[in-house]
């Protein structure tokens, strides 16, 4: 049996191998150079090189620069400046006052409350809605299971300021449909759109109606990853349906969970299409729809006061830091309970 030589066995074999006139040729000499091989000339599509990366990912670090490096660049400068951008004598420095302004703005910290508020009766309804779905669409006996997922995409891919518009209607006080169904069991009108609790229902529940056909497939995608052999133990130990659920699936959400309430949250803060539409760029009569990103809109665009208004882009982004960082430590505490 013949075994294969060895590349290097091979190379040693040739250069020991007596040259032209029976002499052997010198082994190599550690300390000398070897002479460089010829590049092989390559051609088609193995010609790209690495070099080429560059070309190709350039654009995304061309727009990422001009769209998304420059203006925080550019807002964090201006945030230490009286900067009126029609004015070029109102571009004052004038450091940490807008900062400190804004931590003594009482309307700053309305808008935080009313974020938060909005936050509260959208997300968690939300979440016990898309879980209820998700868990009714991963029934197996269900009919056309793939039309009505693709149905619940719909809300999601509808503009926002049609939601906004058909919904202010449906709010309305004097001829809404919801302020007629009220007054059908006897009670009085709500009124939507001047009071404050009342307000941030309607602007929830537009979010929940456009956002919670996503978050069911968003479940619905983590129930199917459950191992079938769980349902099957749960079904032999006799638990019922509510036992099965509270017990086996509920515990393989939870990192689901944590990812919905810290992206829900994040979205939360980035709320300014709905109460635009319903309160106006002032938020309303008592500033009840004045969310962050319309504070932050209000201030920039309608006072024309850039520098304020950059320092309130800072804040929210101080916020979001800050929620970072809670997902970041309540991630890392699921983790190490699950090991």
């Amino acid at each position: 049996m013949q075994l294969e030589q060895s590349p290097i066995d091979a190379v040693d074999s040739a250069q020991s191998a007596p040259a032209k006139g029976g002499r052997r040729n010198a082994a190599p000499s550690p300390w000398r150079t070897p002479k460089p091989q010829k590049p092989v000339a390559v051609t088609g599509i193995h010609s790209l090189n690495g070099r080429w990366a560059y070309l190709f990912t350039s654009p995304f670090f061309i727009m990422f620069t001009i769209f998304g490096l420059i203006p925080v660049v550019y807002s964090v400068y201006i945030a230490f400046y009286q900067w009126d951008p029609l004015d070029p004598s109102m571009q004052t420095f004038v450091g940490l006052d807008n900062f400190k302004f804004l931590i003594e703005d009482s309307n700053f910290w309305n808008a935080v409350r009313n974020t938060f508020s909005i936050w509260a009766f959208s997300t968690l309804p939300q979440m016990a809605l898309a879980i209820g779905l998700a868990s009714i669409l991963r029934n197996p006996i269900l009919r056309g299971a793939t039309v009505w997922r693709t149905l619940l995409l719909i809300p999601n891919i509808t503009s926002v300021l049609a939601v906004a518009l058909v919904f202010g209607q449906l709010f309305g006080r004097d001829y809404g449909m919801i302020n007629y169904v009220i007054g059908l069991f006897g009670f009085d009108h709500i009124d939507f759109v001047e009071d404050t609790i009342p307000g941030h229902i309607a602007i929830a529940t537009m979010i929940t109606w456009r956002w919670v056909g996503y978050n069911s497939l968003i479940f619905l995608a983590a129930m199917l990853a459950i191992p079938q052999e769980l349902f099957e133990s749960a079904a032999i130990d006799g638990a019922s349906k509510w036992q099965t659920f509270r017990y086996v699936t509920l515990p393989q959400l939870k990192n689901t969970i944590t990812f919905f309430l810290i992206v829900g949250t994040i979205g939360g803060l980035q709320v300014f299409a709905e109460p635009l539409i319903l309160g106006g760029a002032g938020g309303g009569a008592n500033r009840q729809f004045s969310t962050l990103t319309l504070f932050l809109f209000e201030q920039a665009f309608i006072n024309v006061n850039w520098g304020y208004g950059a320092a309130v882009g800072i804040a929210i982004t101080i916020i979001v830091l800050i929620i970072s960082a809670i997902n970041f430590m309540i991630t890392r505490r699921i983790a190490s309970s699950d090991n």
